[in-house]
């Protein structure tokens, strides 16, 4: 998986951030809200999500953790366990004599 380098998902979050300030204090202005939501737009293609809120959370997440950090949370999965080996099931020997 590619990430970019934190210090562009950084300038993107803070300018995603500055237009959702002033798309929030003029809501009617077609080019203010224009331009917040291609900030977004370019978080979520940054951060590889569909939506800006997600994509805005993924970027703080991701420029606060480390890269193995965050990757691990990205996969849902946590730390992989070692699974204890059985040993192999006893041979069944046949009770029944043989004539």
């Amino acid at each position: 998986m590619l990430l970019p380098a934190k210090a562009e998902v950084a300038r993107q979050l803070r300018r995603y951030r500055a237009w959702e300030r002033v798309m929030l204090a003029s809501p009617h202005d077609r080019t203010v809200r224009a331009t917040f939501e291609d900030s977004g737009y370019t978080l979520c293609v940054l951060m590889g999500k569909r939506c800006a809120r997600e994509a805005a959370d993924a970027a703080e997440r991701y420029l606060r953790t480390s890269l193995v950090t965050y990757l691990r949370e990205q996969n849902g999965r946590p730390k992989r366990r070692r699974k204890a080996r059985r040993p192999p099931p006893p041979e069944r020997r046949s009770t029944a004599s043989s004539p």
